[in-house]
């Protein structure tokens, strides 16, 4: 069977349902949803953001340090379309570079010097709750046609249900400690990402992929690897004899 578009789709969904049936690694998962929703839907870069227990929104996975620093500096603006497919559970998109500015000028203006001309932010619901955004960074203006639209939407509403009803959940504050720990478990994944960068010499996409592809090689938590690489608990001759590189 020819390597479809439509068969990728069908691929991504099983591979996010398996999260609903086994233990799991959360932040892989988004990971996971982040990277196949760019290459499905024509984006260029693409980020996820989660709240936190406080409410506040925050960067939890991306496909690239462009796309996380715009994410952040979306959230240090105040504003953006991820914070309203948040707040109103509805996907949030800007087709063109003057919607973009009609809607969040500061954003626009952040968007425009790093080459975005539209975003599309989906919400991360389950019912009446939403606990963070999909956010497709394109280079190009345009609208998600609508069969994308639904797709996109699904996705992250198999995402959700992930994390939310995890067969260890029983109740909301558990399901609030299990983002917190993605949270927290990216925080690490920044530090590994730097050391490893900084002592390899790599970038700090090519240190994830590095720590990523060595903790799924030996089926292990990312955040438990990103941990103990960044308190230099593991050789990085591991990492590169894993054929990381």
């Amino acid at each position: 069977m020819p390597h479809s578009r439509e068969s990728r789709l069908v691929e991504t969904f099983v591979t996010l349902t398996d999260s609903l049936v086994a233990d799991y690694d959360v932040v892989d998962v988004l990971q996971t949803l982040v990277d196949r929703a760019v290459e499905l839907f024509d984006a260029a870069a693409g980020a996820i953001h989660l709240a936190d227990k406080n409410n506040v929104l925050q960067v939890v996975a991306s496909t690239s340090e462009r796309s996380s620093f715009i994410g952040l500096l979306q959230l240090n603006a105040g504003e953006g379309p991820c914070i309203a497919a948040v707040t109103t559970g509805r996907l949030v998109t800007a087709e063109s570079a003057d919607e973009l500015r009609r809607h969040w000028p500061r954003f626009a203006e952040a968007s425009k010097e790093r080459g975005y001309a539209g975003v599309h932010a989906i919400p991360l619901r389950l019912r009446d709750t939403t606990v963070g955004s999909l956010n497709l960074f394109r280079e190009t203006e345009g609208a998600l046609n609508g069969a994308d639209a639904r797709a996109a939407q699904a996705l992250a509403d198999v995402a959700t249900i992930s994390l939310l009803q995890q067969r260890t959940i029983r109740n909301a504050t558990l399901a609030a400690e299990q983002l917190q720990h993605a949270l927290d478990s990216r925080v690490a994944i920044e530090q590994a990402k730097g050391y490893l960068a900084r002592a390899a010499g790599v970038d700090m996409d090519t240190a994830f992929r590095m720590i990523r592809k060595y903790a799924r090689s030996r089926q292990e938590r990312l955040s438990d690897v990103a941990a103990a690489v960044a308190r230099d608990e593991m050789p990085l001759s591991e990492l590169v004899a894993d054929g990381a590189f």
